[in-house]
């Protein structure tokens, strides 16, 4: 029964990737019939998203340290952050516009499909001019990794690969509990940007420049300091905040499952809870 109700789970599983994968193709393809269009607008996202650093190089101008923290190693936080952001919204950016469909109805044209809601609302629109802040967030990182001091070992190395990974998940797994919170609230997506948008800046920067209480609620409750903070404390060698156990740098692929765990759970509560507009 268990062996059955597992195979089940992979089953649907497989058939939400395929569908997410023809939906995704099915859009890029029709942003490459306006290439011109795709690459100004991937330009575009590309310097908006670039403003935030030179912002950061703005304070550097004048100060030497952001909270004890050098501009290599701000800039490490921000390019891992930007990164791992960068995927996720590349992946499933438009879950934000699951507010809409639930105010106007036109969620329940995905609903008679016999293909994986979240596959599709995923998938929809997909934004390939998202790839600006990938690359915006690539370079960044790269200048980081060679500037910074770093006392490099194979644990040290290996860890950067599974924080974009891990925090490119955690991020995907903060976007599909938003959205599904978007089921009871119709209008929040201001909310979810908070934690999406919002906490991808505060990661940015340093935790000891935030409040002890924020620094524990990414940490305890919306577990984003997994993302960066808690990783490159590790890869940096300064003191992790709130005093943490050393092992938990390396916990973030753990905490990324947990919370697409949660998240998938939140999703079908919220999908359970739909009525439809009648309309």
């Amino acid at each position: 029964m268990a062996e059955t109700a597992h195979a089940d789970g992979r089953g649907r599983v497989a058939e939400g990737l395929r569908v997410y994968g023809l939906i995704v193709t099915m859009w890029v393809r029709s942003t490459m019939a306006y290439r011109t269009s795709f690459v100004l607008t991937a330009l575009g996202n590309f310097a908006v998203t670039a403003l935030d650093f030179v912002a950061i190089l703005l304070m550097f101008s004048q100060v030497d340290a952001l909270g004890g923290w050098s501009l290599a190693e701000v800039a490490l936080l921000y390019g891992l952050s930007g990164v791992s952001f960068g995927l996720a919204d590349l992946a499933i950016g438009s879950m934000e516009r699951l507010g809409r469909r639930v105010r106007d109805g036109t969620l329940d044209t995905l609903l008679v499909r016999p293909v994986p809601v979240l596959a599709q609302v995923a998938a929809d629109r997909f934004g390939l001019r998202r790839l600006g802040r990938v690359v915006q967030g690539l370079l960044v990182l790269g200048y980081a990794l060679a500037v910074v001091d770093v006392d490099w070992s194979v644990a040290k190395l290996l860890l950067v690969p599974v924080m974009l990974l891990s925090g490119a998940a955690i991020f995907c797994a903060v976007f599909v509990a938003a959205a599904a919170f978007q089921f009871v609230a119709q209008d929040a997506s201001e909310v979810s940007n908070a934690f999406t948008y919002g906490g991808t800046t505060m990661l940015q920067y340093p935790p000891t420049v935030f409040a002890l209480d924020l620094v524990r609620g990414v940490t305890f409750v919306v577990p984003l300091a997994f993302v960066n903070w808690l990783p490159a404390c590790y890869v940096l060698g300064r003191p992790y905040p709130l005093d943490l156990p050393r092992w938990v740098a390396f916990a973030s692929p753990l905490v990324a499952v947990a919370c697409c765990a949660l998240a998938g759970q939140a999703w079908r509560a919220g999908l359970r809870s739909y009525r439809s507009t009648g309309s």
